[in-house]
Parts: C-alpha cells; structure tokens; sequence
C-alpha cells in the first residue's frame, strides 16, 4: 500500500472515529442528561454562563460528530471541538489528574490532540469536503 492510500485510510478512520464519539457525547447531552441538566452539571464544575454554553456545546458535538463523519467543513469544525476540548480540559478536569476514571483529563486531551489533527490536515480525499471544494481552482479548497 502507498503512503497516499495509508494517509487517506489513516485520515478516514480517525474522522469517523472522532465523530462517531463527538455525536455520542452530544447526543448524550440531549436525551441522557437533557439539556437542562447539561446545564446545571456545567454550572455545578464552575463552566461559565452555562445556561449557554451547554446547547451549544451539546449542538457542536452531535452536529461537528456527524460533520467529521461525512467530512464536511472538517478543518472549521474539527478547530471548534479540538477549543470545546481545551475549555473541557482547563475548566473542569485539569484539577482531577491523568485518569478519566478519576474525571481527569486523559480523555479530553485526546480528542482535543485528535481534533486538532484534523483542523491541520483536512478530511482527506474520502470526504465531502474533497468532492465538493477539492478543485485547485475552487475558492473554498483550502477547506479540503
């Protein structure tokens, strides 16, 4: 296999993990915890203006999960959750150590560093992002 088949294999599966794992926490935040919830647990951990902050937290995860999904706007949306992440990181598990098991922040900084590799490189040619901006003479194809 060549290496553009081994980035493209690579790119692909990292971006349907992460967003497969993205829409599962923001789909959490809807239907397990609702909203409301989400909101008081934010406030509870000291997140500023909760009331805010949580829909559209949970909005950015479920739809920025199925976007790195179908790998559209990938680079935007993949720079949104890896600065979700950071916020997640530095305002609620810091404090708590490595270990998620202890609500530390191993987690969160995975998928802020998994994130953040998308923003870098793209969603790779097996995405929507390629098929629709990837022209060379396409204003958007720095999205791609």
């Amino acid at each position: 296999m060549n290496q553009s088949r081994l980035t493209t294999t690579a790119l692909t599966a990292l971006r349907i993990v992460l967003g497969f794992l993205f829409a599962a926490h923001g789909w959490q935040k809807f239907n397990e915890w609702t909203i409301a919830g989400t909101q008081a647990s934010f406030a509870k951990m000291g997140v500023p203006a909760a009331g805010l902050v949580a829909p559209a937290v949970a909005v950015l995860e479920l739809a920025g999960g199925v976007a790195l999904i179908l790998g559209i706007l990938t680079r935007v949306v993949a720079a949104l959750l890896a600065l979700d992440m950071l916020g997640a990181l530095f305002l609620v598990h810091a404090p708590a150590g490595i270990f998620a098991a202890n609500g530390g922040y191993e987690l969160v900084l995975l998928l802020a560093a998994a994130a953040f590799a998308l923003a870098l490189t793209g969603a790779g040619r097996l995405s929507l992002d390629r098929a629709l901006f990837g022209r060379s003479n396409s204003r958007l194809a720095a999205l791609t």
